[in-house]
C-alpha cells in the first residue's frame, strides 16, 4: 500500500509540477477532491518525493540569521552571504533587497524612502510593475549631496517611475537650526503634501547612517553642535531617519532638541513596515544600534556585517 500510495503522490507531482496541469483536470484524472489533491502535494514535498530548487543569484546565512535573532528581538532578518567576488556584493544584496521590498509594495498605498547610494541601488533592481493607489514619498528633508547619483530628490521619482505611480517630494534641508523657521516650512504649500501622505506610510525603506555621513556635508560639519545640541558625538552609533541613536537603539535628540525637517520620531516608529539594508561592515555598530532599538521590523545586511556583530557580542 505504501508503494501504491508513494505511486500516486509521485503521479500527482509530475502532473502538477511538471505537466502544468490544473487542479481541476487533475481531479478529475484521479476522481480525487481539490482537497486531498493539495494535501497530497504537500506530503510529497514533505517525504522528500518531490524537492524544489529555486536558483537564484544570492544565498542566506540561516547560521548568522539564527544567532542574531536570538540576541535581538528583530522580526524579519536577512543575512546575504558575500559572493567569492566581492565586487559582485553591492549588486547581489541590491538584487534580494529589490525583490523583497517590491514583494511588500503590493500591499501598501503610501511608502517613505530615504536617500543614498544602497536606496539608489536598490531602486536600479526594480521591475516595472502596475500599482494602483500607490505613492512614493519623502517623510525628511534633502541631505543636500547634489552632486550625487544618489540625491534625495531623485529616490522617490526613480521608484515612482517604475510603478508609473504619483510622488511627493520635501524641497528643504534636511536640518533647519532656527525653530521658528523649521515649523513655518511645515506649513508652507511646498511641503504639507509631502508631510501629509509621509503621516500615512505603510513603509519606509531606508540605509543606515553613521555620523561621518553627516560630517561629509560642509554645512552640516560646521554647525555639528547646533543641529545636535547636546548630543555627546562620540556616543552615536549611526544615524536612522537623520536622527543619532546610540549602541543599544536610543534616540540621542527629542522633540524638544530635534533640529530634522521630518515627520516625528514617534510617527515614524508607528510605520508598520519599516525596513534597513545595511551593506558595508563599517556601519556594523550601527545595525547592532538599530538592532537593539528595535527602530526597525526588517533588516537586510551581507555577511560581512553580520559577523562583525557577532565578533563584538562574542556569540
Amino acid at each position: 500500500m505504501d508503494a501504491e500510495h508513494n505511486q500516486l503522490l509521485a503521479d500527482l507531482a509530475q502532473d502538477y509540477y511538471l505537466g502544468k496541469m490544473a487542479i481541476s483536470d487533475i481531479s478529475k484524472k484521479y476522481h480525487l477532491s481539490r482537497y486531498l489533491i493539495m494535501k497530497y502535494l504537500d506530503e510529497a514535498l514533505a517525504s522528500g518525493i518531490v524537492s524544489i530548487n529555486i536558483h537564484t543569484n544570492y544565498d542566506r546565512n540561516d547560521k548568522l540569521e539564527r544567532a542574531l535573532k536570538r540576541h535581538y528581538p528583530v522580526k524579519n532578518l536577512a543575512v546575504i552571504k558575500d559572493p567569492s567576488n566581492p565586487l559582485d556584493r553591492d549588486e547581489i544584496i541590491a538584487t534580494f533587497a529589490a525583490n523583497q521590498v517590491q514583494s511588500l509594495i503590493r500591499n501598501c498605498h503610501t511608502v517613505g524612502l530615504t536617500w543614498g547610494e544602497t536606496i539608489y541601488t536598490m531602486l536600479d533592481h526594480f521591475n516595472k510593475q502596475a500599482a494602483k493607489q500607490l505613492t512614493f514619498t519623502q517623510f525628511m528633508g534633502e541631505n543636500m549631496k547634489y552632486h550625487s547619483s544618489a540625491a534625495s530628490m531623485r529616490m522617490v521619482q526613480k521608484a515612482a517611475a517604475r510603478y508609473d505611480a504619483p510622488y511627493c517630494t520635501i524641497p528643504g534641508p534636511l536640518y533647519v537650526v532656527n525653530d521658528q523657521a523649521r515649523q513655518a516650512l511645515y506649513q508652507e504649500p511646498a511641503f504639507t503634501e509631502a508631510f501629509n501622505k509621509a503621516a500615512q506610510m505603510d513603509m519606509v525603506v531606508c540605509g543606515l547612517g553613521t555620523l561621518q555621513s553627516v560630517n561629509s556635508i560642509p554645512a552640516w560639519h560646521d554647525h555639528i553642535k547646533e543641529i545636535f545640541p547636546g548630543v555627546n558625538t562620540k556616543a552615536v552609533a549611526g544615524m536612522a531617519f537623520g536622527r543619532p541613536f546610540d549602541i543599544d537603539g536610543h534616540f540621542l535628540v527629542g522633540p524638544g532638541t530635534d533640529k530634522t525637517l521630518s515627520i516625528s520620531l514617534a510617527t515614524i516608529e508607528k510605520v508598520p513596515r519599516r525596513i534597513a539594508i545595511v551593506q558595508r561592515k563599517s556601519k556594523y555598530q550601527a545595525a547592532m544600534g538599530a538592532l537593539a532599538g528595535q527602530l526597525f521590523t526588517d533588516m537586510i545586511m551581507t555577511e560581512s556585517v553580520a559577523i562583525r556583530i557577532t565578533e563584538a557580542l562574542d556569540i
